[in-house]
């Protein structure tokens, strides 16, 4: 059976309060069962260029394409987007149903059922700061139905450390050494462009937490690959992860892609 809504596609997601428009993408002769693959766009919010990019890779490589893109004006800034819209700016506590990591689940569901697709399981693959929702996303969702995820050059990382404030910890977010275990085992392929190695990169945060992590992209994903692997040993945990890199490649979405694919589609 071929997939439903062949070509560009567009749907309005609804859920706490906030709305969320979500682009996908039906190669045309798409199996219902093919492989569906989330891209989760930058700081710049720019949900149907990050689907524009991909459609060439989605026509190549066969699989359905999802973009959902979280506005600033519903989600504004960091915490908004990639720090999950647990508070607001101000502090306060948002309700679980609005957190952007909450709502990848759904979609994914809202998505099948728009294109009669079939494939139980997703993938998902963020650059710059859509590479830090991707981390975190996966570390907050245990429950997921993921296959695998990708977060390419992340600016700075929420590290498996309860000892540390999220959002570059676990501590305040209440998952405890169950939840951190379940992090721990998740498909996540941190992926790392080698020229992505300068410390004074415009879009670079500087905050104290940020630089503790490294100087550079590069430098503060290699620290926090190697933090997982000491806290997967020291609780005797699971570790799911794996390290990848981009050689010659710096802080470019286009540049990555290629490689994300083949992190994607490892056999």
């Amino acid at each position: 059976m071929l997939a439903r809504c062949t070509g560009l596609n567009e749907l309005l997601f609804k859920q706490g309060g906030k709305d969320v428009v979500v682009r996908y993408f039906v190669p045309v002769g798409c199996p219902a069962d093919s492989p569906v693959v989330f891209v989760m766009h930058g700081a710049d919010r720019r949900g149907e260029k990050c689907l524009n990019d991909w459609i060439p890779h989605a026509n190549e490589q066969r699989f359905i394409l999802v973009a959902p893109e979280f506005s600033d004006q519903e989600f504004p800034g960091a915490t908004g987007y990639q720090f999950g819209n647990l508070t607001t700016r101000a502090g306060q506590s948002m309700p679980r149903e609005a957190w952007t990591y909450n709502m990848i689940e759904p979609i994914f569901d809202a998505v099948r059922e728009h294109c009669h697709g079939r494939n139980e399981h997703y993938s998902i693959y963020g650059h710059s700061a859509g590479a830090q929702f991707v981390h975190r996303f996966v570390c907050f969702a245990s429950w997921t139905r993921i296959l695998r995820a990708v977060s390419a050059n992340a600016g700075v990382y929420m590290l498996p450390d309860a000892a540390k404030d999220f959002p570059y910890g676990f501590g305040g977010t209440g998952p405890g050494e169950a939840g951190l275990r379940a992090a721990l085992r998740q498909p996540l392929i941190v992926l790392l462009g080698t020229a992505d190695n300068d410390p004074y990169h415009k879009a670079l945060s500087h905050s104290p937490e940020a630089e503790a992590q490294g100087l550079s992209r590069l430098a503060r994903g290699s620290f926090f690959f190697a933090c997982g692997e000491k806290a997967a040993t020291a609780i005797q945990a699971p570790f799911g992860w794996k390290l990848s890199f981009a050689p010659g490649i710096g802080h470019s979405d286009k540049g990555m892609a290629h490689f994300g694919l083949k992190c994607l589609f490892l056999e």
